[in-house]
């Protein structure tokens, strides 16, 4: 017969085992939600998965084949927390895969004091990200930007010859970049918040 001292004690270590195995449960969970964002980031920037861009160096020779060209239309947007205007130089060019393009976008803030922002992006249709290369972008770098003040922010581009072998997408001919300015804190993009609705008296 087990004295009642001795259950007490394995009560208590049970539970002690009990309350460490949930909090690093918790731990593990919250450490997973907080590396998740990145490293589902660097997926995106590694395969092109959900229109994201591929980074890399400007094109070697061409090889001579004449490809059909696709038409690249930029789409800008701006928070409505940052009182900028931004637009392109040119609203869709007509890219030869395997030759570099330049287009600038301006960028004006509107509002009366100073402000930061950042631009994020990606490519429609998605499995056109993996064939859209960015060799220079200002995506991701914070600008500031005083009141009244403009800039000009160039991105040299290409869009990979092998889109023309891909059994699925190979044949479109035409893609969208999409460009949004968000405020910036800490070298991040704020998105905006929503608001709740005000409360239904049905």
């Amino acid at each position: 017969m087990t004295d009642p001292g001795e259950r007490q004690k394995q009560a208590a270590r049970g539970a002690r085992w009990t309350v460490l195995a949930c909090a690093g449960v918790v731990l593990g969970m919250g450490g997973l939600a907080l590396a998740s964002a990145p490293l589902y980031d660097m997926f995106c920037k590694a395969t092109g998965y959900g229109g994201t861009p591929q980074i890399g160096a400007a094109p070697g020779a061409s090889t001579g084949e004449a490809l059909a060209p696709v038409t690249v239309r930029f789409d800008t947007n701006v928070a409505k927390s940052l009182s900028w205007r931004f637009k392109p130089e040119q609203s869709r060019v007509e890219a030869v895969p395997g030759q570099t393009a330049t287009v600038f976008f301006k960028v004006t803030n509107t509002g009366p004091a100073p402000a930061t922002g950042i631009a994020v992006f990606n490519v429609q249709p998605d499995l056109m990200g993996s064939y859209f290369v960015k060799v220079q972008c200002f995506c991701f770098d914070e600008h500031t930007l005083q009141p009244g003040e403009s800039a000009e922010f160039p991105l040299v581009f290409y869009v990979d010859p092998r889109l023309r072998q891909d059994p699925d997408i190979g044949s479109l001919s035409e893609m969208t970049l999409s460009y949004t300015y968000y405020p910036s804190k800490n070298g991040s993009p704020v998105a905006e918040v929503a608001k709740p609705r005000a409360a239904s008296n049905f």
